[in-house]
């Protein structure tokens, strides 16, 4: 446990350094050059954000609103109760962007694995590109939706069988509805590996989040974590977590940099399952 706080104390410092930097790079593009790509990027992007729900992220549930931020997450995994915990650390987030006013790019770096055994290697997972278009939305004045498309890809990158064999292709819709302090988010994916299809199999997930706004910055949620097998060695198995959770934020760091901070667990309610609980920790930095 004093080795995975060290570690998360080192990421919270390094990430801390990243954002802080960025943000005084920007702050001081845009008083230097008023019409400078940095100037024309934030304004587009700001613009993006003004036109959808003023939700936040949820922990596990992609949110099908465009954010702009760079994201990290710890997870601790137990199989069953007594296990050693596997720690993943980034948990494939990363860097996210809005280059254009309906698309979102997140660029997720390699997450590390710990699995504090003796006979399984640590190592980097596999990478992620993931790409939004946002279909249709409206902030609360409006009616407060969203309607959103998702495309992503892992990319076989891992070391040490930390990751896949074959590059995994998921399209996914994401969906969003606001009514005043209370508001629900969620996706339907469907998994489609590149090869090798009858060993990793194909993975349908649905996500959605029930989320209450209190306090200013207070967000407890409760998310509905489910995903069906078929192919694989989970061959027609469904397992389900239900996530109780709470997102603070956004509090500001800068006049554009902010912060975000939110955990929950994961709690298997299904027969099977690939883990007994799931301890999500998530730190955001939105620009």
């Amino acid at each position: 446990m004093r080795a995975a706080t060290n570690r998360f104390l080192l990421a919270f410092l390094v990430l801390t350094s990243l954002a802080t930097t960025a943000a005084a790079q920007a702050t001081s593009t845009s008083s230097s050059d008023h019409d400078g790509f940095w100037t024309r990027w934030f304004k587009r992007s700001d613009k993006s954000k003004a036109e959808q729900p003023h939700w936040i992220t949820p922990l596990a549930t992609t949110t099908p609103r465009l954010e702009q931020e760079f994201r990290y997450d710890i997870n601790w995994s137990q199989a069953k109760p007594g296990a050693a915990y596997t720690e993943t650390y980034g948990n494939t987030k990363g860097l996210e962007l809005i280059p254009f006013e309906n698309v979102e790019v997140i660029f997720g770096i390699p997450p590390y694995i710990v699995h504090n055994s003796p006979t399984v290697k640590n190592g980097w997972g596999d990478s992620q590109l993931l790409i939004k278009y946002r279909i249709l939305s409206a902030n609360a004045e409006h009616g407060d939706y969203i309607l959103t498309a998702f495309i992503s890809s892992s990319f076989p990158s891992a070391g040490y069988g930390n990751g896949q064999t074959n590059a995994i292709i998921t399209p996914t819709i994401a969906y969003g509805k606001g009514w005043g302090m209370f508001d629900m988010q969620g996706t339907f994916g469907a998994a489609e590996p590149g090869g090798n299809t009858s060993a990793i199999g194909r993975t349908y997930t649905w996500n959605h989040t029930f989320q209450l706004h209190t306090l200013e910055r207070i967000w407890p949620e409760l998310e509905i974590n489910q995903s069906w097998f078929s192919g694989g060695k989970n061959d027609g198995k469904e397992q389900t977590f239900l996530t109780p959770g709470v997102v603070i934020g956004r509090m500001a760091l800068t006049d554009r940099l902010g912060f975000t901070v939110g955990a929950g667990v994961q709690i298997a309610v299904s027969q099977f399952h690939t883990s007994d609980h799931n301890i999500i920790f998530s730190m955001r930095f939105p620009f």
